[in-house]
């Protein structure tokens, strides 16, 4: 996968613009990417935005549900109980048992 137009997809993740995010990711956008200026992961910025719906189609597109966010000093998880995000935080707390 590439790292193709990563800071769009970052920004929409952000926006919660879901079908900007998806047409990304059916690009080959690398969702795990972190680019040089950001530190951040874009799983990390959706939630911390309170995207639920896009926090979800990451993690189905592949998105490391343990990636620490540099930029915001946190994993999935804990921007998901940060963000009172139970439905997002109970799936990385499912991903993490497996």
């Amino acid at each position: 996968m590439s790292a193709g137009d990563w800071k769009d997809l970052y920004a929409a993740a952000r926006a919660g613009d879901l079908e900007l995010v998806r047409f990304h990711v059916d690009q080959g956008v690398d969702v795990n990417h972190v680019h040089p200026e950001y530190q951040g992961t874009v799983l990390v910025a959706a939630i911390l935005a309170g995207h639920e719906d896009v926090a979800h189609i990451l993690l189905d597109s592949g998105a490391d549900p343990a990636a620490l966010s540099e930029l915001d000093d946190l994993i999935p998880a804990q921007a998901a109980r940060q963000m009172r995000m139970t439905g997002v935080e109970t799936r990385l707390g499912a991903i993490r048992r497996d």
